[in-house]
């Protein structure tokens, strides 16, 4: 059935262009913040990769990520984004502003060994230090692979860098599995913050916040787009917020 197809011609075409894309520097980051609940004070960023394509304009991640992940051209982007992200993580630093820059680690990369290195190499080149890095995983990432993964993470945490639950309830892990990831932060997914006014999800969100501090775990919650839904994560306890607001 062609409409099983997911190759489609504009789609083998980017593939054929990634390379390139990537060997020309048209990937380019945007930064959208993160806030402290509390104060409303800006303390981290999380670095969102775009592709600037020449005739089609700005893609979005989903466009070309998992092409890349495909294709082999995965390890190459990462190290793009980390090393533009904290290129700019020191600019920020030395103008007096340090941030904390996220960074979203795929599947593949995150079952590579050699990304300890990898991100080892990156700190160093601009003298950010490892608490400035935060590298966010999902639960499905982890689950491909779960004792390799366990086993990079924790290289990883070694560094002094922060470990972000990405995309939390939307995930098929088990909390035996949670439990054992050295991770500092769940992030709860915008699919139930952005409808937090139902019953349901409010629900949902606040087992979730209640369960992260019971681990110990930094809470943030994605897809923030109003004050009313700021306000009631902030009477739930969440520590921080992400989102258009």
């Amino acid at each position: 059935d062609s409409k099983q197809d997911a190759n489609s011609p504009a789609r083998l075409a980017l593939l054929g262009e990634l390379g390139r894309a990537l060997e020309e520097g048209q990937l380019v980051l945007h930064y959208q913040p993160k806030a402290d609940l509390g104060t409303g004070r800006i303390t981290g960023v999380e670095a969102l990769v775009r592709w600037q394509h020449p005739t089609r304009g700005l893609l979005a991640p989903d466009e070309f990520i998992p092409l890349a992940e495909r294709t082999g051209l995965i390890r190459q982007l990462t190290l793009i984004v980390l090393d533009d992200a904290l290129s700019q993580a020191a600019r920020w630093a030395a103008a007096g502003r340090p941030l904390a820059v996220a960074v979203n680690i795929s599947a593949r990369s995150l079952l590579d060994l050699d990304l300890r290195d990898d991100v080892a190499t990156a700190l160093e080149r601009y003298g950010v230090p490892g608490g400035s890095l935060v590298l966010e995983i999902t639960e499905s990432s982890v689950m491909v692979d779960p004792d390799r993964a366990l086993e990079v993470l924790r290289s990883l945490a070694a560094l002094g860098v922060s470990l972000s639950l990405d995309d939390f309830g939307t995930g098929y892990s088990s909390l035996a599995h949670l439990q054992r990831l050295p991770v500092h932060e769940l992030k709860i997914d915008r699919s139930f913050v952005m409808n937090l006014t139902a019953d349901t999800n409010d629900v949902i969100v606040s087992a979730s916040i209640d369960l992260a501090h019971n681990l110990g775990l930094h809470v943030i919650a994605e897809g923030v787009e109003d004050q009313a839904t700021w306000d009631r994560l902030a009477e739930l306890g969440c520590q921080s917020a992400q989102g258009y607001l």
